[in-house]
């Protein structure tokens, strides 16, 4: 498993997410990964407070290494902008 740093600006403004960071195999399996800590199997309206259904693409990936072995898939911390 990897380690990741998702951010986007795409969405802005009160009540979003703009970065988190995340453990999974694959920066495509990340990117299916909502800083909620939900995984998103399709694109629902879970995406709206982060990229936008149609946006994942948006999303900037930065890989920062290997996760110690026995962690699980998901958000490890997350940047929220409450309003």
């Amino acid at each position: 498993m990897k380690i990741y740093k998702l951010e986007q600006s795409k969405v802005s403004g009160y009540d979003t997410y703009d970065s988190c960071v995340v453990i999974a195999e694959s920066e495509e399996e990340a990117k299916l990964i909502s800083p909620s800590d939900r995984e998103i199997k399709e694109k629902t309206d879970e995406y709206d407070s982060w990229v936008g259904k149609d946006n994942i693409d948006k999303i900037e990936v930065t890989y920062l290494g290997e996760a110690k072995e026995g962690s699980e898939k998901g958000v490890v911390c997350s940047s929220f902008n409450a309003g």
